[in-house]
């Protein structure tokens, strides 16, 4: 790039080198068809953006991880993070949609044949949506090894009895991950052992021991909490060995990690794009407000930062592709994102002034929307801790 080069001269098109041009420029098109005013009109309504999700299934693009035998494209991490990525430098979300990339790992990796066979073909092609998580609940958050929901063999059932919050996409989903305890916390050898990893079909239980409450929050986000109550699933949805449901979970939040910083990321673009042109044309005192310091050194800023993260993040997916652990890499994407984005959000607060505050701009919705990056899946803190932990070797902190 020449000295005399805008810093930011290729970020709207290839910032970093970007991987997957093609993909990336189809799914921008894709996003042309649904502007501002499609999210802002589901913010106002509450409403889960049905057409949306509709159009990236069809386009192949939420099946693009789940290998050509099962009816996807077989395309490593990377492919998935620059979907997402466009998704939301588009100013759209893959919040509606994005669980499906990483929870389908979890059957992939660890499902039987028959579970893979019967389940992946049929998500790959959006006839049924794997959407929901069931991990969290009220009383441990994200002390995952203290939950309390059970599921106790009884023949070839399991009965499930217990509480789950925070569940996004319940409503708008047929099957779900559930984490529930098999053995008690009490009798278990190890910490990590006597939790189970379920495949539910909810069409099948929705009424029948599984009730569903919607949470109303600051976002749109189709969150919710769901009540168990005896509620009776096949045998069969066990996925791999009982109690070790745990370690199957933990194994696929690299992957997790991973994507919802490429989110992050395509919002922080977002962002510093709309910024950095308001501060060219917005003229105050005759002359654009983008030469003065105070506005064109923080928008700078986010740039750095953002520019970090995204290193880190394509550090991340590539040791992740090569099989290489990446536990610090994939927390440290997840962390620096969500700090950047959240930057680059208030930067652009603050370089809009009073019009940041008006729907038609769509800052103040994406100002809500990006806040979660640094509280889910995983807090910022919780990031720390790990690093400290287990990157710096000091006493555990929590």
């Amino acid at each position: 790039m020449p000295d005399s080069a805008p810093l930011h001269a290729d970020m709207p098109s290839m910032p970093l080198g970007e991987t997957y041009p093609e993909i990336r420029e189809a799914v921008r098109k894709l996003c042309e068809g649904f502007p501002g005013e499609y999210w802002r009109k589901k913010d106002q309504e509450r409403a889960y953006p049905t057409e949306f999700v509709n159009a990236l299934t069809e386009a192949g693009y939420l099946a693009v991880l789940i290998p050509e035998e099962y009816g996807g494209s077989g395309l490593p991490i990377s492919a998935g993070s620059a979907i997402l990525e466009e998704i939301h430098k588009s100013g759209c979300s893959g919040a509606a949609c994005h669980a499906q990339m990483y929870t389908m790992g979890t059957v992939l990796r660890h499902g039987s044949e028959a579970q893979k066979r019967e389940y992946l073909p049929k998500i790959a092609t959006g006839e049924l949506r794997l959407q929901a998580f069931g991990v969290t609940e009220p009383t441990s958050g994200t002390d995952t090894l203290s939950l309390r929901t059970t599921a106790v063999r009884d023949g070839d059932e399991y009965v499930v009895n217990g509480q789950k919050v925070w569940t996004s996409r319940a409503e708008h989903s047929d099957l779900m991950l559930l984490l529930a305890r098999t053995t008690a916390k009490d009798k278990v050898a190890k910490r990590t052992d006597g939790l189970s990893v379920f495949l539910v079909d909810m069409r099948a239980v929705k009424g029948k021991g599984m009730e569903i409450k919607p949470i109303r929050t600051m976002i749109n986000h189709n969150t919710t909490e769901i009540f168990y109550d005896n509620m009776r699933i096949p045998a069969s949805s066990l996925i791999g060995e009982e109690g070790k449901g745990f370690r199957y979970i933990l194994d696929g939040m690299n992957a997790e990690r991973i994507l919802i910083a490429s989110e992050a990321l395509g919002d922080c673009q977002w962002f510093i794009e709309k910024a950095s042109t308001y501060a060219k044309e917005r003229v105050v005192f005759g002359r654009p407000i983008g030469a003065n310091q105070g506005i064109q050194f923080p928008i700078a800023e986010s740039y750095a930062h953002y520019s970090a993260a995204k290193l880190m993040a394509q550090k991340a997916a590539a040791m992740f592709e090569a099989g290489l652990p990446c536990g610090e890499q994939a927390n440290l994407a997840k962390y620096l994102s969500g700090e950047a984005v959240w930057k680059a959000a208030d930067c652009a607060m603050q370089t809009f002034g009073g019009f940041a505050f008006a729907e038609e701009y769509d800052i103040e919705r994406k100002f809500r929307e990006c806040r979660i990056f640094r509280t889910a899946p995983i807090s910022s803190n919780l990031i720390l801790g790990f690093v400290g932990e287990h990157v710096l070797g000091m006493p555990r902190s929590y």
